[in-house]
């Protein structure tokens, strides 16, 4: 009987164990926080029951070696674990920490080239949320079974910055009844022309968070690596549309616990389940997000504030800089690069720089440019517009002409993008505010002339003199003035003459003779005189 009652709580024992193992999915590995916590809580709750069972007062722990040896057990990982802790951190590591991050400094211009505003995402996650949940309300045969998922990865699809994020189930009661076709679709947004589409699949989506059960992604995703230690997984799909979920896998550089970044990275098709691994260095090129934005940003704050070691950090902060609060996202050379700004540890309301990091590669650049913060660029952006009450999004980075300048969307109450703000990272005083992207911009180029940050170039062109017989005249428009187009005989160029500055063109003919003196241009010669 007693060996049955054994073998019973035995039993029961290992099956909370896999219990506790199904729904928390801890990695079997030295390097996870989770395994130390299972293996204690196991211990521990094997060691209340023996002294529950037995009723044991504390003169009979004392007097029993099981219970006198478990407890030393548990102490002894206890203080391993501790030991683990403090040997893993910037305390006593703080120049390993400084050096996971290789930092190259860059030169804004040359990096960052100047790109068409159809390019630009000029959308934020919230606003694609908005346009996700619109499009799935007009797809009557699926909304009453499936909801947009909130994941929406920014990843480049084709040269364009998109969004993309899978459909999951809206209940558990639509999962019991849709569960074996799979989710049969995702979404996918433009984040430059706001077109949404809902990409439909031959087959439907297996493997996903909203699953229940095996086919839920983070469950088979541990069965398939047991040792891994997963971070922050992604949804991205390849050249092909082909969805995917991308999960990096951590590898701890210092001490048990410390000097995380990504060793190796799983890409496990949402379709079929089937899952490949690459070491980082190795991971395909279509891969748009193997670090997290908040990891980049931890690794450059170890990168700029232990310099001088981890006491400087906390004390004299000689030297010592930091990312701003906030992130965005740059589509440069086919890859997703992670934008932030820097600023002194006692920094105010200015920038000493700004950072690109690679969420591919972790490859990061530091540009020197002092200018305004984020924080302080989205202020003025909404004093512009201060009685509408609109509200600024997080700014994006960009070249216009060869002057890093803050990108701003103004929302409304509902989270609709009304109206276009362009800042002047080193000026911001210069705010530029539009309808549309195009006005913007017109706005910002005027306003960077007549604060002297741009000069009209100087006309060196020479200016030359022609005679001779009108062969050919035509008349044409340009910005609401009318302009004529003069041939001479025995001449292939062209002459464009002002009607507004020269108005008595207007009496030329076919055949009389006329004289004009010009500077040469690409297309036309431009008149300057008329006799």
């Amino acid at each position: 009987m007693k060996t049955t009652k054994k073998f019973t709580i035995a039993a029961v024992l290992v099956i909370l164990a896999g219990v506790y193992y199904y729904i928390s999915l801890p990695a079997i590995n030295i390097h996870s926080t989770d395994t130390w916590f299972f293996i204690v809580g196991f211990l521990a709750v094997i060691l209340v029951y023996y002294i529950v069972r037995r009723k044991m007062k504390p003169r009979d722990i004392k007097e029993s070696k099981l219970a006198r040896g478990m407890i030393g057990l548990l102490l002894v990982i206890g203080v391993i674990y501790v030991i683990g802790t403090v040997l893993s951190s910037p305390i006593v590591n703080a120049k390993k920490y400084q050096k996971l991050m290789t930092v190259e400094e860059g030169n804004f211009t040359d990096d960052v080239e100047e790109i068409s505003f159809d390019k630009v995402p000029l959308l934020d996650k919230d606003t694609a949320e908005i346009l996700g949940d619109r499009k799935m309300g007009s797809m009557v045969d699926m909304v009453s079974q499936f909801e947009a998922d909130d994941i929406y990865s920014q990843i480049n699809y084709k040269e364009r910055p998109v969004r993309v994020t899978p459909l999951r189930y809206a209940s558990f009661i639509k999962w019991v009844t849709n569960q074996s076709g799979g989710i049969p679709a995702y979404i996918r947004i433009d984040m430059a022309s706001q077109n949404t589409e809902l990409v439909k699949l031959e087959e439907g989506i297996k493997y996903s968070a909203s699953e229940y059960l095996n086919r839920n992604i983070y469950r088979h995703l541990r069965f398939s690596y047991p040792t891994y230690i997963f971070g922050e997984l992604s949804f991205e799909i390849d050249d092909d549309g082909v969805p995917y979920w991308i999960a990096p896998v951590k590898k701890f550089n210092i001490g048990l616990f410390g000097g995380e970044t990504v060793g190796k990275v799983v890409l496990c098709n949402a379709v079929t389940g089937e899952c490949t691994d690459y070491d980082i260095k190795d991971a395909p090129q279509w891969i748009d997000r193997a670090y997290s934005a908040d990891l980049l940003v931890s690794l450059f704050d170890y990168y700029g504030t232990l310099k001088h070691g981890f006491l400087n950090s906390v004390l004299g902060q000689k030297d010592c800089l930091r990312t701003t609060s906030g992130y965005n996202y740059l589509a440069l050379d086919d890859d997703v690069w992670m934008y932030t700004g820097v600023t002194s540890v006692n920094g105010d309301q200015s920038n000493v720089g700004f950072v690109l990091s690679n969420q591919r590669t972790m490859e990061t650049k530091y540009y020197e440019v002092e200018g305004a913060t984020e924080a302080a660029a989205m202020e003025s952006a909404e004093g512009q517009v201060q009685n509408l009450h609109y509200t600024a999004t997080f700014p994006l980075l960009l070249n216009l002409q060869n002057e890093p300048t803050y990108f701003i969307a103004l929302k409304d109450d509902a989270g609709l993008v009304k109206k276009y703000a362009l800042v002047n990272v080193q000026k911001y005083q210069i705010v530029a505010i539009g309808d549309t992207v195009s006005e913007c911009e017109d706005n910002y180029l005027a306003l960077l002339y007549t604060n002297g940050v741009k000069q009209v170039e100087e006309d060196t062109r020479e200016v030359q003199s022609v005679t001779g017989r009108i062969e050919k005249i035509a008349q044409g428009v340009i910005d609401g003035n009318s302009h004529y187009y003069l041939m001479i005989e025995g001449s292939e160029d062209i002459f464009d003459v002002s009607v507004v500055d020269y108005i008595d063109i207007i009496k030329y003919d076919v055949g009389q003779e006329i004289t004009m003196e010009f500077k040469e241009g690409e297309d036309t010669n431009t008149v300057l005189s008329v006799k």
